[in-house]
């Protein structure tokens, strides 16, 4: 594409739009981690044992999904399974 009558590049309207694309995906990835560690958390504080080990599961998915495509980072996500294993692993 050629360049516009109003000054802009059409290369920086292009990487506009992929900006706003992986936002929304990093937030939606965000948004299922944290709603996963809130149920994790909400079974501990139950005393489910057997919920809280299937919703862990799915919490060190998700960390592990968002780590490997840098929404966030990897150190970041380990510390946060490691905490939330030791918070499960103390029910016993």
């Amino acid at each position: 594409m050629a360049k516009l009558k109003t000054g802009r590049h059409t290369s920086a309207l292009k990487e506009v739009r992929k900006t706003k694309k992986r936002t929304k995906r990093n937030m939606l990835t965000k948004s299922k981690i944290r709603t996963a560690v809130k149920r994790v958390e909400n079974s501990v504080k139950k005393g489910d044992l057997k919920a809280s080990k299937e919703y862990l599961n799915i919490v060190f998915s998700e960390w592990d999904k968002a780590s490997k495509k840098n929404i966030v980072h990897y150190k970041a996500s380990s510390n946060q399974k490691a905490r939330l294993s030791k918070l499960v692993s103390k029910m016993k």
